[in-house]
């Protein structure tokens, strides 16, 4: 029997914190209750706080985030709607298949694994369709099987430059509440997380936030795509009373509001700088190896999930066994075509540089074993360098500014 923590550095789901699992630890209660709003309303007011999105809605439904991908879809686009999409990791390449499988006509620009959205791909294929067919672009923030983080913005940029009146679409499910995310100001009109990742609770809550545009584009005379549990009207109509059309998962709305409580105390630009503080902190420390990133260059760096390649001749897959089994620890493997080439490092949620630092020393260990040439410390080394760096930096911020 391992004794001590198992530590859990997947990118999904993360670490959920004490304060979050003591908050759902309720008695089962009437989802109907006159006093049930006093719960859930704040909920919904809060998540959009979450997301930047003043103007729309947020949807909470009882799902992982393919379920709101897919209520994306559904209530907005009709089967045999023209949309833009891109497909460089296995989460883009399986909206991609979902979008197909939906009965969506989509454009599908395949991109390196390692790359991210094809921003000048994209306004190719905007600027060639004028009469603005293409009803959506589709838009993976950040691709957790690849360690790659996507510009949202630039999209919203090249839609203006040339008045195309398409919606984004935006898979958020490993960014938001994590890595910057404006939905307003970006002009994104969906946008789709997950409980279980930056909101640091269980699996099985998908948050879906719409735009003003993408409520009326699911109100017009349009015919739409079958729907029954996802659809919005029904949703609408009992959330509005903070209410649900079929039973939610109360617990998680307890550790909802605890999750959210302790985003805002901290500050949700804080959050983005401490993600990032942290990640760069492991991408130091994978180059302290001697090793390289899945992402092809420094704009991919994703600030939630770091894809290492191993060295020619180790087997990915034998780093994770040998973590898990010797060391107690878990990695995200490699997914699809990237299987036995890459492992994966999450650092999203509820964590800290030391929980970073014993990420990578479990990392040296266990690639030392699969047989990798590596220098035990090195990595650990140059992430303490780092991290050591910005703190002394931060307190002399602090100390100027007082």
């Amino acid at each position: 029997m391992p004794h001590g923590t198992r530590h859990l550095f997947i990118p999904g789901p993360t670490n959920v914190p004490d304060r979050v699992r003591r908050a759902m630890n309720v008695p089962m209660e009437d989802q109907r209750a006159p006093d049930f709003p006093s719960l859930t309303l704040p909920l919904f007011r809060d998540l959009k706080t979450a997301f930047r999105n003043e103007k729309g809605r947020v949807f909470m439904y009882p799902s992982s985030g393919t379920g709101a991908w897919e209520a994306a879809i559904q209530n907005t686009l009709a089967r045999g709607d023209k949309v833009l999409m891109s497909r460089f990791g296995q989460f883009s390449h399986l909206w991609c298949d979902m979008a197909v499988r939906l009965g969506l006509d989509a454009t599908i620009i395949d991109v390196e694994w390692g790359a991210g959205v094809p921003l000048d791909d994209y306004e190719k294929a905007i600027a060639a369709d004028r009469d603005h067919e293409i009803r959506a672009v589709f838009v993976t923030h950040n691709e957790t099987a690849t360690g790659v983080t996507s510009d949202v913005a630039g999209v919203r940029k090249l839609l203006d430059a040339h008045s195309h009146p398409a919606m984004i679409f935006v898979d958020g499910v490993s960014s938001i509440a994590s890595i910057d995310f404006r939905q307003d100001e970006w002009g994104v009109d969906l946008a789709v997380a997950g409980s279980q990742k930056g909101f640091m609770l269980p699996a099985g809550l998908s948050f879906l936030s719409v735009s003003e545009k993408a409520l009326a584009a699911s109100r017009d005379n349009r015919p739409k795509m079958d729907r029954c549990y996802f659809s919005f009207a029904d949703m609408i109509t009992n959330n509005d009373n903070g209410y649900f059309p079929y039973t939610p998962p109360t617990q998680f709305f307890h550790g909802l509001r605890t999750a959210l409580d302790m985003l805002f105390e901290e500050g949700l630009e804080n959050v983005f700088a401490r993600h990032h503080r942290l990640a760069e902190g492991v991408r130091r420390g994978v180059a302290g190896m001697g090793l390289k990133l899945q992402a092809v260059a420094p704009q991919w760096h994703s600030d939630t999930v770091t894809a290492i390649r191993v060295p020619e001749g180790v087997d990915a897959n034998a780093v994770l066994k040998i973590a898990y089994e010797r060391y107690n620890t878990s990695f995200g493997s490699g997914l699809a075509r990237l299987s036995g080439k890459v492992f994966r490092i999450g650092h999203l949620g509820d964590l800290n540089e030391v929980m970073c630092l014993a990420a990578l020393a479990s990392a040296e260990m266990a690639l030392a074993d699969a047989g990798a040439r590596i220098e035990l410390g090195s990595g650990v080394a140059a992430a303490q360098a780092y991290y050591r760096e910005r703190h002394a930096a931060g307190a002399e911020s602090r100390e100027a500014a007082e």
